[in-house]
């Protein structure tokens, strides 16, 4: 399946119209506004937004594509196969902060796999309002879960038919939510001729009336009733009036005899030299188009948006504040109505009204009409238009936004809403004229008695001239509703809190509000705790702090012995950074200077660049650039090179803003550093403890896996061995508590100790009382769990003791799998007088004996007993032992058994498997 819904596949229509369908009903189920569909897709550990219904796919870009691996409850849902309920804004930020960052709104959401047989697909995911507590959201949660996984077994039998085909590598698919109007309006045309008393109405009026063509009397009293009937001389004196060149300046608010809403618009239509005849439009209006004519009315601008981001209306005041006619704003995107308003402070702020039924208030200033024309696109200010996604590789970029799918009815039918006539509100039939106060310009002619006359021409607003408001703030407010959100607009001189002159200057400097919210330098200092590694440092600092700030380059070099090294590039040509490798912090480059002065350089262009530092190679010949050190509690760390594709200014507070998260970002690299040093440490120590052979037997082949864990990168205590002990082998494994240096060295010390127990031939609980002791007057603080079997190769008799350790697998030759349920003691470190039984077993030729650590098994949110019970059915398959002397089968098997493991992207623990199977007798040689 690629693109959005639409490939060439057969598959790719039935897979779009089965996530559509459980989006739809899972946000009608849940009491949502908005949700989606995540999927998995081609790329391992990747998960694409499939589906997102009720939310402007554009604006929210930046989670279109997610890793499986980040701290989402997306991720979290998928990997581990859990149900994720966050009520509320709070329980958000406690579980998930990373993301409670991204979107710091009020606001719930329900997160639970689709998981198909052994398979997981994808996530379902709801957004709906905050609650205080998960148990108040209870049913909705089971009724999503229970649509979770009826579209978990339709994807499976999808899949069965066209294996691998269930995956999503394009495009969201974006719709509206189901709507909650209830009327959409109806409307009627008429035309009256005053000379001959004639009136005629097209179809749609007869059909409004309730008067069939046959049954019209087609006379203006007739007509007039039909309407309003308590009202009919008001409407008669209003026609005549009309017919006299006085047309009303506002609709009739009339009554059916329903006592349903009814308006009556009136205009005069010339046809030299007849007298003047009389147009008008009988309008049953739904909730839209009423409020919509009263706000024509307004003296504020008003407009409203549907949840997808198209103008469905806007009032002459709003079109005049917003610097674009009319009819250019109905119908359109909003971001292509109205360019400059895609930028990320109102971007911010339209997504906190999407997502929270609280209004949002804010203030905007409104280029000149010299900016707007020349103000950088989204691409160029960080907009999340453009912003990388928020799982996104480092070299992954997503191609330009497309159109959002428009629907009006099957989603399966998306219309795309630029084919809808400006004037058109896309939640009702009715033309946008129709609930306006304006006279039209044109006369469509009488329509023919029978026959629908089609809508007229749109009507001319009579719009004063667009003034210019360029520099001037505006306050907007954003009030969100099930179907749309009303947005006011006023000019900003009128609200007491107006921003003050020297804020506007720097806007029209910088192309960014100084108002615009902080909230993607929180994200950065959040995520940062998260990375342990430089490159990981990195990595976090391109997908944070680029999109926030507009920047397109960036470069991070690390000290060393008085010399800087590149320890991160991208957006820079290739091959353009390598002459700076290892420049020396004597040298006159602005990179070295920032570092060695403590002071951030700030270029506003190329050319400010080469003014201040003649001959220095350039990658470009326009741009901006900042330069600033990474210096953490007053060790010099680094240097941090940040590029921007056209000039700009920086104002007072990003300069600030930038300065305190260098900050950050160096004592994030030094963690990084120490860290690495450690791990370095920790690494080497362990490689050294582990066994570089096996003790070896004729009679029994032995194997041993040591797999670390993903998690931070951390060198844990695990460990296995083999020892020569009296006439038969020691197997023993173990696994000390934490990770680290002082992990790894206990182990050293634990197995080094058991080695020399066991080569005194001492019985299996004695080891193990005698291990204990040691590990209590070492006194490290920690605690290890171990197994140890003693066993006669020659004989097959096993004698075991285990310590707090998951039970050995024992595989007989015939296949059958058994865990071996041993009685055991406590950890060792615990108890000084721990006991640990000695258990007598029989190993028969053929057999494969399997101890191993509990990372093999256990994972987060399952329980480790369904992690035995896998591995004992893959050992199960394992086959027999190769019947040939001296076979190595038992290396084959460990790398299945590890295969999983060894790919997985998050392995939280470290692992540590030995094998051993026993092998017959040789026959006895002539004598």
């Amino acid at each position: 399946m690629t693109g959005s819904g639409e490939g060439a596949h057969p598959t790719a229509g039935r897979l779009t119209a089965l996530l559509i369908d459980a989006s739809t009903e899972a946000i009608s189920a849940a009491g949502g506004h908005s949700g989606g569909v995540y999927l998995r897709s081609r790329t391992p550990g990747l998960l694409r937004l499939a589906v997102l219904s009720g939310l402007p796919g554009p604006l929210f870009r930046p989670w279109w594509r997610l890793h499986a691996d980040r701290p989402f409850p997306v991720a979290d849902a998928y990997r581990l196969g859990v149900q994720v309920v966050l009520p509320n804004a709070t329980e958000t930020m406690r579980r998930y902060p990373q993301f409670a960052a991204g979107l710091p709104f009020q606001f719930g959401s329900l997160y639970v796999p689709v998981v198909g047989g052994s398979t997981t697909y994808g996530v379902l995911t709801v957004l709906r309002p905050a609650v205080t507590d998960a148990a108040e959201v209870l049913s909705e949660h089971d009724r999503v879960v229970r649509l979770a996984q009826e579209l978990g077994a339709a994807l499976r039998g999808l899949e069965d038919a066209h294996p691998d085909q269930v995956t999503w590598d394009g495009e969201p698919v974006c719709l509206r939510p189901p709507t909650a109007s209830t009327s959409l309006g109806r409307a009627g045309r008429f035309a009256w001729d005053p000379e001959t008393a004639d009136i005629t109405l097209d179809e749609d009026l007869h059909t409004l009336l309730g008067t069939p063509p046959s049954e019209f009397p087609g006379t203006v009293e007739a007509f007039a009733e039909a309407v309003a009937p308590t009202d009919a001389h008001r409407i008669l004196a209003t026609l005549r009036d009309t017919a006299a060149g006085r047309p009303p300046a506002l609709p009739l608010y009339l009554r059916a005899e329903d006592g349903a809403l009814r308006l009556l618009d009136l205009w005069n239509a010339y046809e030299p030299p007849a007298a003047p005849a009389v147009r008008g439009v009988v309008v049953a209006p739904g909730p839209g188009p009423t409020a919509d004519s009263a706000a024509d009315l307004l003296p504020d601008g008003v407009f409203c948006v549907d949840r997808l981001g198209l103008v469905v209306y806007a009032n002459p005041r709003a079109a005049q504040l917003l610097g674009r006619p009319r009819a250019e704003l109905v119908g359109r995107d909003l971001w292509e109505a109205v360019p400059w308003l895609r930028r990320p402070d109102f971007e911010d702020h339209l997504r906190a009204a999407l997502l929270t039924p609280d209004p949002v208030h804010f203030h905007l200033v409104r280029p000149s009409a010299h900016e707007s024309e020349t103000r950088p696109t989204a691409q160029d200010t960080g907009s999340p238009l453009s912003a990388r996604d928020a799982g996104s590789p480092p070299s992954g970029q997503d191609a330009g936004p497309p159109p959002p799918a428009r629907d009006a009815g099957s989603p399966l039918s998306a219309q795309d809403a630029a084919s809808r006539p400006s004037g058109q509100d896309a939640g009702s039939p009715l033309p946008a004229q129709y609930a306006r106060s304006s006279r039209s310009t044109q006369d469509p002619g009488p329509p023919p008695p029978t026959q629908n006359a089609g809508p007229p021409p749109p009507a001319q607003d009579p719009e004063p001239a667009q003034q210019s408001y360029g520099g001037d703030w505006l306050a907007l407010s954003v009030h969100s509703g099930p179907d749309r959100l009303t947005c006011t607009v006023r000019p900003a001189s009128r609200v007491k809190d107006s921003p003050e002159g020297q804020e506007t200057a720097e806007l029209s400097e910088t192309g960014m509000s100084p108002l615009a919210p902080l909230y993607r330098p929180i994200a950065l200092a959040i995520a940062l705790t998260e990375a342990v590694t430089a490159r990981q440092v990195s990595a976090v600092v391109m997908r944070e702090l680029l999109p926030a700030f507009g920047g397109r380059r960036l470069a991070i070099y690390l000290l060393q012995e008085r010399h800087l090294y590149l320890e991160w590039e991208t957006g820079f040509p290739k091959g353009f950074l390598a002459p700076f490798e290892g420049v020396d912090l004597g040298t006159h480059l602005p990179g070295v200077e920032t570092l060695t002065t403590g002071r951030p350089l700030f270029f506003d262009s190329m050319e400010q660049l080469t003014a201040t530092y003649p001959g220095i190679p350039l990658d470009a010949t326009e741009g901006a650039r900042a330069f600033l050190p990474l210096i953490a509690s007053g060790r010099a760390v680094g240097s941090c090179i940040l590029g921007f594709d056209r000039p700009r200014s920086f104002s007072t507070e990003e300069r600030t803003v930038l300065t305190a998260l260098a900050g950050l970002i160096a004592h994030a690299m030094e963690k990084a550093q120490r860290y690495e040093s450690e791990t370095a440490l920790a690494r080497g120590l362990q490689q050294a403890l582990l066994p570089r052979r096996l003790a070896a037997h004729p009679q029994l082949e032995t194997t041993g896996r040591y797999l670390p864990g993903t998690a931070g990168m951390e060198v844990g205590g695990d460990w296995y061995d083999v020892v020569e002990s009296g006439d038969g082998l020691a197997l023993v494994i173990g696994d000390v508590q934490g990770h680290g240096v002082q992990a790894a060295a206990t182990m050293g010390q634990l197995r080094s100790a058991v080695r020399a127990f066991a080569l005194g031939d001492r019985p299996p609980d004695e080891v193990m009382s005698s291990t204990n002791h040691l590990l209590i007057d070492l006194d490290p603080g920690l605690f290890a769990s171990c197994c140890y079997i003693r066993l006669d190769p020659a004989t097959g008799v096993a004698r075991a003791a285990r310590a707090g350790h998951p039970p050995p697998l024992l595989r007989s030759p015939d296949g059958r799998t058994r865990v071996l349920d041993l009685p055991g003691g406590v950890v060792l470190g615990v108890a000084p007088k721990a006991r640990y039984p000695v258990t007598e077993l029989r190993m028969e030729p053929g057999a494969i004996l399997a101890l191993y650590t509990d990372g093999l098994v256990e994972r987060p949110g399952s329980d480790i007993d369904e992690g035995i019970t896998a591995l004992r059915v893959a050992l199960a398959k394992a086959g027999a032992p190769a019947a040939r002397p001296g076979g190595r089968f038992l290396a084959g098997v460990a790398d299945r058994l590890t295969a999983t493991a060894r790919h997985a992207l998050d392995r939280p623990d470290d692992i540590a498997l030995l094998l051993a199977t026993r092998r017959a007798a040789p026959p006895p040689g002539p004598h």
